[in-house]
């Protein structure tokens, strides 16, 4: 079982994750690209880092937009250190900020 991270855990990562806001017991961020395809070659490659982890993000698509929300089912749905990294990862390869 993970251990959720304490709101002063999570602020302090949020340093280092810009766009990336708590949202209820989620860490979530809306990426926009220039097109549906650049959308979805992005959720492919941070499909990979997820997979990596074992860890899978809830996400959605409309056209180019990509809206992530990232929390721990065995910690009761709260943000653990799994979904800084994961955030990390995904926040190292988009190329849209």
């Amino acid at each position: 079982m993970s251990t959720p991270l304490t709101a002063a855990e999570i602020q302090a990562a949020q340093g280092s994750l810009p766009g990336w806001r708590l949202d209820g017991n989620a860490l979530a961020k809306t990426f926009k690209f220039g097109s549906f395809r650049e959308a979805l070659s992005f959720m492919v490659r941070a499909g990979f880092e997820a997979e990596e982890l074992n860890h899978h993000p809830d996400w959605s698509n409309v056209y180019n937009r990509v809206e992530i929300r990232l929390t721990t089912h065995d910690a009761g749905d709260r943000v653990t250190a799994k979904d800084i990294e994961l955030a990390r990862r995904i926040q190292k390869i988009s190329w849209v900020g």
